[in-house]
């Protein structure tokens, strides 16, 4: 099934209250839905789309003990991804395809998981980089409605990762960025990994101003912020060398969406207590010092920049291979 969406506005208000988590397995079924959607964004990606569709659908039907359901949300793509993807569509039960007349990852997520109608949402990268055998961990908590988000991490000391110190560097140097400025107390904000319920989404996704990158990271935080439960599973996960993404671009674009929360929260533009009211938690996060933020964040900006440009230039003189800026 083909379907095409418009990204949902922005400023839409959030029209759910969640104050209790139910089962999810009890509310699909009482819904005739699948218990879990898994999006796949994709764009130009017509090498791989077709074997890490076929693999992910076999491990669902031979390892989930619920039902499941696949939606590649493809971003605008220029090549055969489309007809790729509508051609699985129809081979594979439990396949669907979304379209979005934009690109963006934050933009196909937001769409795909403000309109899905299974009550956990996930979300992983069409290399498949991380282990699958971490899926059921992750939304086991999401399910039971233990947990609110659940989010693969790289950088737990027993996941099993295989990367370039240069990529490793620039994931700490970033992680580090969130801990210090944010108070981040998540451990991988990158890896491409991640659930979240959608009794929390509906009310939260309003509020993540981001379509690109960035989505993944202002979604935690605030749902940090907001006194969410985030559930993190170690993962064992591969670095992909295939790599069309302009890293220098896209960390400008973090460091820029990090001084835009930063702002917001101390100045209330971003209304933590009312997200976290429409949430019905009671642990939202009470506002920092904003001179202090600000400091931390110039001094560590500095610094990862640094961490950057070291390994970089020396790399560049090896033939730099390239790097997934959705795996941090």
């Amino acid at each position: 099934m083909t379907e095409t969406l418009d990204a949902p506005s922005l400023d839409s208000p959030a029209a759910v209250r969640v104050s209790v988590r139910p089962n999810a397995v009890a509310t699909a079924r009482e819904g005739g839905v699948p218990v879990l959607d898994v999006v796949v964004p994709v764009y130009n990606e017509q090498a791989a789309l077709t074997a890490s569709v076929q693999r992910l659908h076999r491990y669902l039907a031979d390892s989930l003990p619920y039902s499941a359901r696949i939606t590649i949300a493809d971003n605008a793509s220029t090549d055969d991804t489309a007809s790729i993807a509508a051609k699985l569509a129809e081979e594979l039960a439990g396949v669907r395809v979304v379209r979005l007349p934009q690109k963006g990852r934050g933009r196909a997520l937001h769409a795909v998981w403000s309109t899905s109608d299974s009550p956990v949402l996930a979300y992983m990268d069409v290399d498949l980089s991380t282990d699958l055998a971490a899926l059921q961990p992750l939304v086991a908590p999401l399910i039971s409605g233990h947990s609110d988000l659940a989010i693969g991490t790289r950088l737990a000391r027993s996941a099993r990762v295989v990367r370039g110190p240069k990529r490793e560097i620039i994931s700490r140097c970033y992680n580090l960025i969130l801990r210090s400025v944010l108070a981040a107390r998540f451990s991988d904000a990158q890896c491409g990994f991640k659930a979240i319920r959608a009794d929390v989404a509906l009310p939260l996704l309003p509020h993540v101003v981001d379509t690109g990158w960035f989505f993944d990271t202002e979604l935690l935080v605030l749902a940090e912020r907001t006194g969410l439960r985030i559930h993190e599973v170690p993962v064992d996960w591969v670095d992909n060398p295939d790599s069309r993404v302009d890293i220098v671009a896209t960390a400008t674009a973090d460091l820029k969406g990090i001084a835009r929360l930063l702002k917001g929260f101390a100045t209330g533009d971003i209304p933590v207590r009312q997200i976290a009211n429409q949430l019905g938690s009671a642990r939202a996060a009470q506002p920092r010092n904003l001179i202090r933020q600000v400091a931390r964040f110039g001094v560590i900006g500095v610094a990862s920049t640094l961490a950057y440009l070291i390994p970089s230039s020396a790399s560049t003189a090896r033939q730099t291979e390239p790097c997934h800026r959705e795996d941090g």
